[in-house]
This record gives C-alpha cells, structure tokens and sequence, in this order.
C-alpha cells in the first residue's frame, strides 16, 4: 500500500513537471510558433474551445501566425479571444484569415513574459505540493485503519518530502532557463 501511495505520488508530480514544460515552450523569446495559441479559448456554440480546433493555425513567416477559422462566423469571436489573451498579441483580420504578428520584444514586454513563466511555475509548485498533501493524507489514513505502523509512515512521509523537494528543485531549474532564454537579446 505504502509503495503505490509513492509511486502514484511521484507519477502526479512528474505529469505536473511535464505540464509545465509544455505551458513554458508556448511562451515565446521572440519568434512565432503556431503551437503559442494552443491554450487561447473561443466560445463555440456555448462551450469553450480550443483556437486549434475551430480554426487552422499555422505560421506565415517567422513573424506570423495565420489563423483561418473553419466556419465564418467564428472570424470575430476567435480574433476577440486571441486579443483578450494574456499574450499581447494584436490580430489583424483580412477576409477570412487572421494574421497575427509578433511584436518585436521590447525589454518591458521580456519582463511580462518572465512574470507569466513565474506564474506558471509557482502554479506548478502548488500542483506539487497538492500532490505531497494527498500523498500524506492516504499515508495518515493507512494508520487510521491500522495497516501500518506510524513509523512507516514517518518514513514514507520522508520519502514523499524528499520527492517533492526534487519536483521544485526541477521546476526551479526550468524556470531559470526559460528566463535566461527570455532575457537573452
């Protein structure tokens, strides 16, 4: 019992670290990547979608995304969306496709963008944590229903710690790359 509450744990925490490494490579250092509009959400037809299923996304040049939404009616809705995104992006309609151009990063604007990776990270870091607290809740319920011993869960909470200590240490050492990566000029 101990072993699965361990390894569940250490599962959770590695799909957080893998969650955040996908929410880090769409923040972007300067050029554009069609996967940066992936999280942007349009309301189709009452519920919230993803930009990437009502529309095709893909790059124009280095400096643009091109969105062409599948249905006409979604142009304005899925140009709105993109503009309320906290990314800073400004489209531009032009019939039936979007294009979406990305400013050059100015000093101010790689300050923003380190704030929102921070934010991805410390949302991260409480992933991890929500982990640790589950973990150590089904431990301290093994001793409740007397399954072990609390010495073993003593130690098991050690284990749990010293797996969570890692996980942030890990989203620690991401965060600084991606910041290097945005200051960098």
């Amino acid at each position: 019992m101990v072993e699965e509450i361990k390894k569940s744990a250490e599962q959770k925490m590695q799909k957080s670290l893998e969650s955040l490494r996908a929410d880090l490579a769409k923040v972007r250092t300067g050029r554009a990547h069609a996967g940066l509009l992936d999280h942007v959400m349009v309301e189709y037809y009452g519920s919230y979608v993803a930009v990437n299923q009502v529309a095709n996304v893909n790059l124009g040049d280095a400096r643009t995304i091109n969105v062409q939404p599948y249905e006409k009616n979604m142009i304005a809705k899925v140009e709105k969306a993109i503009r309320d995104s906290d990314l800073g992006l400004n489209p531009a309609t032009n019939g039936d496709l979007i294009r979406v151009p990305m400013p050059m990063l100015t000093e101010e604007r790689r300050r923003d963008l380190t704030k929102i990776v921070r934010t991805e990270g410390e949302g991260a870091k409480v992933a991890i944590r929500n982990v640790r607290r589950d973990a150590n809740d089904a431990l301290k319920k093994l001793v409740k229903d007397k399954t072990i011993s609390e010495d073993d869960e003593h130690r098991a909470q050690d284990e749990v710690q010293k797996m969570t200590d890692k996980a942030v240490a890990e989203v620690d050492k991401l965060l600084q790359q991606k910041e290097t990566d945005l200051m960098a000029v």
